[in-house]
């Protein structure tokens, strides 16, 4: 008996649009658990009270602060050009942070990190993170090649000295920053530093897991 060419064809797109529709299924399981995911780490975020609400915004428009002086500062530099060379690129730099020194003379250490803010902190690194994962968090801040790294608002990271990654577990409960600064840790210290010149914006001592 011959093949009806007609229900071949039909029987072939019914299998193409089952494989289709079994796929979009499958993508859409997939999305719904990465919502999930999402939705638990926001539940397992720490709960803060009113007080801590309010310390909070404060350290947020400490930090707005320090990027407002960052920004007068870079609207007086000559921009750099497209085309700028490595060595023009670096003088930019050293003069931005030369710049941005000056600007903030004498700024001393809890500027940003202040008792309460650097009190808060401490909580929420001891209590949050979990407890199987405090000794690999430890571990990896106090093996990095921080030593020698000066603990003095306003001086740069020195460029030969490792930049501690925060790990993910302990980043996801702290509060999140602008692109313009990052956390880095040396030794035991928590540090603020800018992300384009590595200027130590701020630092609180004793904030390890």
């Amino acid at each position: 008996m011959k093949s009806n060419p007609i229900q071949l064809c039909a029987t072939l797109i019914g299998l193409v649009l089952s494989v289709f529709f079994a796929s979009s299924l499958f993508a859409s399981s997939l999305d719904e658990t990465t919502n999930a995911k999402s939705l638990g780490w926001q539940t397992n975020q720490p709960v803060v009270t009113k007080q801590e609400k309010q310390l909070l915004a404060a350290f947020d428009n400490h930090v707005k602060d320090y990027l407002r002086q960052r920004e007068r500062v870079k609207a007086k530099l000559a921009p750099l050009s497209k085309g700028a060379t490595p060595e023009q690129i670096d003088a930019y730099q050293k003069k931005f942070v030369e710049s941005l020194r000056a600007m903030r003379a004498g700024t001393k250490p809890g500027y940003i990190f202040n008792a309460q803010t650097a009190e808060y902190f401490r909580t929420i690194v001891k209590t949050e993170v979990p407890s199987t994962d405090k000794a690999e968090i430890r571990q990896t801040i106090l093996e990095a090649d921080t030593k020698g790294v000066p603990l003095k608002v306003n001086y740069p990271y020195p460029e030969t000295k490792e930049l501690t990654q925060i790990p993910p577990t302990l980043l996801l409960k702290l509060p999140q920053l602008p692109k313009e600064v990052k956390y880095r840790y040396v030794g035991r210290h928590l540090l603020l530093v800018d992300t384009d010149n590595n200027l130590i914006v701020d630092y609180m001592a004793d904030a390890l897991p």
